[in-house]
C-alpha cells in the first residue's frame, strides 16, 4: 500500500470503568473521549513482522521468536490456538485488560504463524481490501467448498 493511501488514526486510551457485568459504563465510554490520545496505525503489524523476520536466524535460546520459528508451522500453529484461547476466555470473562493483553499476544502469534507458513502480512492486507464493501455472507457464499480436501487434512470449518 502506498504511503500516501495509508490511514492514521488515533484512538483516545480508556478508562478502566467497567459495570459489574465486565462491559463499559456509558460513563466510561464518554471518559474515553477525555483521555489522553494514543496515535494507532496497522503499520505497527508491519514493523513487528520485520522484528519477528530478522530473529529468524538468531539463537533460540536470546530470541522467542526464533525459537519459535525452529519449531516449523505444526508448533507454530498449536502455539496461536493456545493463545486465542486465552483470549477467547478473557472476552467471556469480560477481562478488559487481559482481553486487551491476550488479543496482543494472539496478533503477535499470528505473525509469527504467517512467518513460519511463507505468508507476508502484503498478502492478508490486499485480501482484506479485495473484501472491502462486501458482504460477509456474501464473501462466504463467493467461496470455493473443498470439504474433502479439509476432511483429508483433517479439518474442518464451521459454516
Amino acid at each position: 500500500m502506498a504511503k500516501s493511501a495509508k490511514k492514521k488514526t488515533t484512538a483516545r486510551r480508556p478508562k478502566t470503568s467497567v459495570k459489574a457485568t465486565g462491559t463499559k459504563s456509558k460513563k466510561s465510554r464518554v471518559a474515553m473521549a477525555a483521555a489522553p490520545e494514543v496515535t494507532t496505525d496497522a503499520v505497527v503489524l508491519d514493523r513487528l513482522f520485520a522484528v519477528i523476520e530478522s530473529r529468524r536466524d538468531a539463537d533460540p535460546n536470546v530470541s522467542h521468536s526464533a525459537r519459535l520459528l525452529s519449531r516449523g508451522p505444526a508448533k507454530v500453529a498449536q502455539k496461536f490456538g493456545e493463545e486465542a484461547v486465552e483470549c477467547l476466555i478473557e472476552a467471556v470473562t469480560g477481562n478488559r485488560d487481559a482481553l486487551i493483553a491476550e488479543s496482543a499476544d494472539v496478533l503477535y502469534h499470528l505473525l509469527v504463524l504467517w512467518a513460519s507458513s511463507g505468508v507476508i502480512p502484503a498478502e492478508v492486507w490486499a485480501e482484506l481490501i479485495r473484501r472491502e464493501g462486501v458482504s460477509g455472507i456474501a464473501e462466504k457464499a463467493a467461496r470455493a467448498k473443498p470439504v474433502v480436501a479439509r476432511r483429508k487434512l483433517g479439518t474442518s470449518k464451521i459454516p
